[in-house]
């Protein structure tokens, strides 16, 4: 959709402080609804995402939009163009607190500390941020520096992610990391002296990897007092080195031991699976990635980033251009989205559902109602056929996987999309 639209908001303390001006309220009947209407009664949590796109080296595994740092980075022309783009982007967003700040990329350890505190400066003079907005900044060991640590934290960083990934050597060597086992340790001691929240994040089923190996690397990180594991299963996605060339990797029996091994291990430490390949102790889940599980709102900002967003007119998606000189040259140009498309109302039900779905615990079945504007009784014989498979729960008041769903989940996802 070509067409810019602007949510005229209003003060409604029944909806988090917020409601879209003209639109219905929770009491009023559904034939109020303008044809243009997205059906929403009120925005969604919004969340802001905010990309690095640098890393040192590009790992083989990787299909995130990430380029590798040629020289020394121009901070200071990256950071004046993400703050146009924010300032560009406010009209969409005007007046909506956001829950969550997520740096995220490429490697963003490795912008300084200064250009840190400038950007979440920035963002604090031109969006109203809950008092307890969570600040994640993604973290590679291999750049990890105390005095930047706690630039960081002194910048407004309360949440640390560590892309460990694994804690042997030769592990790590074959998926083309540039730390090691040691400087691993390193940067979670000097994350935790920082920071009260920090997340690791570990791969398992990597090449020649056996169970104990996995198992290994999964007591190793609950042993380091992290508050936040996400295990992530290696898959070759396109357009990858490792789809062009994969290498020896475990088998789906092997593999699936490995993820029944995860979970066992994380139950035992403490540790609550809430997610499909998050897990967290009680009270530290990742407010963030919440928000897009539970279909909110959230605008991303910097090369390559998505957004999802609405209003009273429609739910929207964009992206901005992928590569940072494009980036930076658009953005200067006033053109820092590559594209933009109204999600559909047919297509809703799946997008919904894609992201419900991997929560463990599911969501309240009247949130569907509430984030896509569509009755839930519109996809009734889904619901239903689903359940027939026992891929859902047989719940009228929850929207969940059951066991069998969770293990055939693209299954259970693809009969809404």
């Amino acid at each position: 959709m070509n067409r810019r639209t602007i949510p005229i908001i209003a003060v409604d303390s029944a909806n988090n402080g917020i409601a879209f001006q003209g639109m219905q309220s929770p009491a009023a009947p559904t034939d109020l609804l303008t044809e243009r209407s997205s059906g929403l009664i009120a925005p969604p949590p919004l969340a802001l995402y905010v990309h690095w796109p640098w890393c040192v080296k590009k790992c083989p595994y990787c299909d995130f939009n990430s380029h590798e740092a040629k020289g020394e980075i121009d901070q200071g022309a990256y950071l004046a163009a993400l703050i146009s783009d924010l300032e560009m982007a406010l009209p969409a967003i005007w007046g909506r607190p956001i829950i969550s700040i997520f740096i995220g990329g490429g490697t963003p350890s490795l912008m300084s500390g200064e250009t840190c505190e400038a950007l979440l400066a920035a963002i604090r003079m031109r969006l109203p941020l809950q008092p307890d907005a969570e600040i994640t900044l993604e973290a590679n060991p291999g750049t990890a520096e105390a005095e930047k640590f706690a630039a960081f934290r002194a910048a407004g960083v309360n949440r640390l992610s560590i892309g460990v990934q694994s804690f042997n050597d030769e592990k790590l060597k074959s998926l083309g990391r540039i730390h090691d086992s040691r400087e691993a340790h390193v940067a979670i001691e000097m994350g935790l002296r920082l920071f009260d929240r920090v997340n690791l994040d570990l791969m398992y089923a990597l090449p020649q990897q056996s169970l104990a190996q996995a198992k290994h690397d999964i007591d190793t990180g609950i042993a380091s007092g992290v508050t936040h594991l996400s295990a992530y299963h290696l898959t070759l996605e396109p357009n990858t080195p490792f789809h062009h060339a994969p290498p020896a990797l475990p088998d789906d029996d092997l593999a699936a031991d490995m993820q029944d091994m995860v979970e066992s291990q994380m139950a035992a430490a403490g540790f609550e699976h809430y997610e499909t390949s998050a897990f967290a102790k009680p009270g530290q889940r990742c407010r963030h990635n919440l928000n897009y599980w539970t279909f909110g709102d959230y605008l991303g900002i910097g090369a390559g980033a998505h957004s999802k967003l609405s209003n009273h007119e429609a739910l929207w998606r964009e992206a901005r251009h992928r590569h940072p000189r494009a980036y930076v040259e658009q953005v200067a140009a006033g053109n820092a989205k590559s594209t933009k498309q109204e999600i559909s109302r047919a297509d809703l039900p799946g997008e919904f559902m894609m992201n419900a779905l991997r929560l463990n615990d599911g969501v309240n079945a009247r949130l569907f109602r509430e984030r896509t504007g569509i009755p839930l009784s519109e996809i009734h014989q889904l619901v239903l056929a689903t359940r027939r498979e026992g891929l859902l729960a047989e719940s009228d008041e929850l929207i969940r996987a059951t066991d069998k769903g969770r293990r055939y989940l693209n299954r259970l996802i693809g009969a809404f999309l």
